[in-house]
């Protein structure tokens, strides 16, 4: 594993490596992938702007998300049935995580359950039941998904016939009451002492529903590209939410992150941190809990490599100056 040099290179390994049916369960998106593919691409249309003559001597990435510190603006972004990629599953990508010093998001559709990572659905009763166990195992937010009123056609599991191995189970819906879906935010609140985000929000309309609604913090997000095909990347969204938001909540990023660089770019159009997902998988799935710590490793190194020659010491010094989006320049052709 010395030789992985990039998060990149974990993908084609664990293509090697996994059953087609699981790869392409997490690889895959919606219809004609067009926003999977976009996801990515988006990004490397947007270029630097460095500062030179600055002292970066020394980096601190380090910040602090809803009241707690953490060692860099790179998360865990929830992702289903970690297991299907390693036997450890989700404790090993939280192991990952807390040796990283970051946040881990775990995801409704785990296959380890709230109480076994901290060592909601469409029932209101089942989601009462979540937010108690994960108050009660030490959470510190929930990430409430909201572009998911029905599920998107992903035409990779039709054909393979995806269902989740019988080995494994959804351990956060053992032993519960299964009980309609009501994605009322306020209704949460009310059950809920933790921090709400909402996540699925790509535009200014919505921006100001989550905010009227009183969520601690917004995740640009279109659901890893698997639920409507043809919407824009979500670095391509971030600015018009960042821009509504106006400051009120913190605003993250999650989809199509695979570099250092694309973090940067991030934060310098107004991201709080960003989220990654695929990665998270591909690595766990090739060395299990090391994969994981050293995808997030190198995402770290190449961030702070890419700060310190963009000209900036720390995260506050980033700014929309240091990027240029296609944008930008059509706006300046037209002067």
């Amino acid at each position: 594993m010395e030789l992985i040099t990039n998060v990149s290179e974990y993908e084609k390994l664990a293509r090697e490596k996994l059953p087609k049916m699981v790869y392409d369960y997490y690889a895959s998106g919606a219809e004609d992938q067009w926003t999977l593919r976009e996801n990515r691409e988006a990004f490397s249309r947007i270029l630097f702007r460095p500062r030179v003559l600055i002292d970066v001597s020394h980096i601190n990435i380090a910040t602090n998300i809803l009241g707690f510190n953490i060692s860099m603006p790179i998360m865990i972004a929830p992702r289903a049935m970690h297991k299907m990629a390693h036997p450890e599953g989700e404790l090993a990508t939280a192991r990952a995580a807390a040796s990283a010093g970051t946040i881990m998001t775990l995801s409704t559709l785990a296959t380890s359950s709230v109480e076994e990572v901290n060592s909601v659905f469409k029932d209101r009763n089942l989601v009462r039941q979540l937010v108690r166990r994960a108050e009660t195992a030490g959470f510190k937010a929930i990430a409430l998904t909201v572009d998911t009123p029905r599920l998107g056609r992903r035409e990779a599991d039709i054909k393979n016939r995806f269902t989740l191995p019988p080995h494994l189970v959804l351990k956060n819906f053992e032993a519960l009451d299964l009980g309609t879906m009501d994605k009322d935010v306020k209704w949460l609140q009310t059950i809920a002492s933790l921090p709400i985000l909402v996540k699925g929000v790509m535009t200014a309309e919505d921006t100001r529903l989550a905010i009227e609604n009183g969520t601690a913090g917004i995740i640009v997000s279109n659901h890893g590209a698997g639920q409507l095909d043809y919407v824009p990347a979500t670095i391509s969204c971030l600015e018009e939410v960042v821009r509504e938001a106006k400051g009120q909540l913190p605003v993250f990023l999650d989809g199509g992150v695979r570099r250092g660089t694309d973090v940067f770019k991030a934060l310098a159009m107004g991201a709080a941190g960003v989220f990654v997902g695929r990665p998270v998988l591909y690595s766990l799935a090739v060395d299990g809990e090391a994969g994981v710590r050293k995808m997030l490793q190198m995402l770290r190194d190449e961030l702070e490599l890419a700060i310190a020659l963009g000209g900036c010491a720390s995260l506050r010094d980033i700014t929309r100056a240091h990027v240029v989006t296609d944008g930008d320049r059509i706006s300046r052709a037209r002067l």
